[in-house]
């Protein structure tokens, strides 16, 4: 076996077998008495107290709507994209399964019953604003313990937004700190919550497994648990929920941020929903959300940049240059790297090796004129596989993975390519890092799907479906002697 793969093969057998731990427990042991809306494990304490709108909450809390405005959680039931797979998992399997996705992209619209499929039409500001302001501060606890894994997965989040009190609605927020005096200002009271500085708040809906199975889909809040960061205290909203430069430092020194420093940005490498979201505001002529989006797209490019390093290796033998060896390192990532559903994200290494004559002498890694990648790049993601053991690409098929090479938080992925030269003169190498949230005939497949009230030239001015982004997240260029 050539030593290239069998390097990769090591590394992805010890993640596989971490992956092979978790259960396995079959979708008739979830308790319809304790989640009602399983699959998606999420409850719900009912009361006569009323879910609130952002806009309510932005009467008192406007730089706080502002950051969360046009973020991921913002879009995250309007999102296009995940409409468009939101309505195939509907005609694959049906809208009581694809529930699972709903309970985390709208939560109050499942518990009220006002989505009942994929689309936005006649939804109300409530269910279109996704994971809202008062989604996340409704939480009162979880059941993280309760579900068929034993651990965080599909939604398993205690959903309070108030209580009766002598016959009469009593709105409850929680918080990560403990209340001011005037906190809440006799329109809600005000809980300290420490779940709500801690990675579990956000790992009921970060931790996604299969609907039946219960095998991992998206385990980045695993990833995160089994990493240097859950050791060290630094969670999610440490990373997440605050300005690049003390993003660098919760991950550089291991070091929270104080109160203070905390925003509502959830920002997150989505890169396609964001510049999406940024043509819709101008077809509806809000230059202030397009600028918002704009900024937020411009702050996830600079937080992946920083995400990861290179280093660059020449390696000789019996005096002569046999191979390069490039070490993709996970610098600043507290999840896997990729992380989320990582069959379809795109990390990938583009070398180019140039001689002194400008001839290139080496090259892995080049799109074609179709955006595809040939079959020698280096991927740094993960295969799908069904439970017929063959590959699969749709959430709702997969029960396993057959390969995972994503790269864990602070560690590395190591890729040998051979390159000969005829020969001593100076060799100029190139390579970048790159990354796309998915490949373009995804894109245009889940876009094609979207719902037939979400007419993509009538909300976002587009006939056809844009290049999917790429982010050069390090680009490096070095000098290399053929001869040792």
């Amino acid at each position: 076996m050539h030593k290239t793969t069998r390097r990769l093969l090591v590394g992805s057998s010890a993640l596989l077998a971490s992956f092979a731990i978790l259960s396995t427990t079959s979708a008739e042991q979830v308790d319809k008495e304790q989640y009602p809306y399983a699959p998606s494990l999420m409850q719900w304490e009912k009361s006569s107290a009323e879910f609130t709108e952002p806009t309510t909450c932005a009467e008192c809390h406007p730089e706080k709507y502002e950051e969360w405005r046009g973020s991921m959680h913002a879009m995250a039931f309007q999102d296009p994209v995940y409409q468009g797979e939101l309505n195939l998992a509907i005609e694959a399997v049906g809208h009581d399964i694809a529930r699972q996705c709903e309970g985390c992209h709208t939560a109050v619209a499942v518990v009220t019953g006002e989505v009942k499929g994929a689309g936005l039409k006649d939804l109300s500001p409530m269910a279109m604003a996704g994971v809202s302001c008062d989604v996340c501060h409704s939480i009162k606890g979880h059941t993280h313990w309760q579900t068929p894994t034993h651990q965080p997965e599909n939604g398993s989040f205690i959903l309070s937004p108030g209580k009766e009190v002598n016959g009469e609605a009593v709105l409850t927020k929680y918080g990560p700190f403990p209340p001011q005096e005037d906190c809440g200002e006799g329109f809600h009271e005000c809980v300290e919550s420490p779940l709500h500085l801690q990675a579990e708040l956000c790992a009921s809906c970060h931790q996604v497994t299969h609907y039946e199975t219960h095998t991992p889909l998206e385990a980045t809040y695993s990833e995160w648990k089994n990493s240097t960061y859950a050791v060290k205290g630094i969670s999610c909203q440490d990373c997440h929920m605050v300005e690049l430069e003390t993003f660098k430092r919760s991950a550089d020194k291991l070091q929270r941020p104080t109160r203070e420093e905390y925003r509502h940005y959830f920002n997150g490498a989505n890169f396609l929903v964001y510049h999406l979201t940024g043509l819709a505001a101008k077809k509806r002529g809000d230059e202030e959300l397009a600028a918002n989006v704009q900024q937020k797209y411009e702050m996830a490019v600079a937080r992946l940049q920083a995400a990861a390093e290179l280093d660059i290796t020449p390696i000789y033998e019996q005096g002569k240059l046999h191979e390069i060896k490039i070490r993709v390192n996970n610098k600043r990532a507290g999840h896997n790297l990729p992380t989320s559903l990582t069959n379809i994200r795109q990390m990938w290494l583009e070398v180019t090796a140039v001689d002194a004559a400008g001839k290139v002498v080496m090259s892995s890694g080049h799109l074609d004129a179709d955006g595809k990648l040939p079959e020698n790049t280096r991927l740094f993601n993960s295969d799908g596989m069904g439970d017929n053991m063959h590959f699969a690409l749709n959430p709702w098929e997969i029960v396993s993975f057959s390969r995972h090479d994503t790269i864990p938080p602070k560690g590395f992925r190591e890729v040998y390519y051979g390159i000969n030269t005829s020969d001593n003169s100076p060799l100029t190498l190139t390579v970048k890092l790159r990354f796309r949230q998915a490949t373009q005939k995804v894109a245009e497949k889940l876009l094609s799907h979207v719902p037939d009230d979400m007419h993509l030239e009538a909300i976002y001015g587009i006939k056809e479906v844009p290049a999917v982004p790429i982010i050069d997240m390090v680009e490096e260029t070095i000098a290399i002697n053929p001869q040792g």
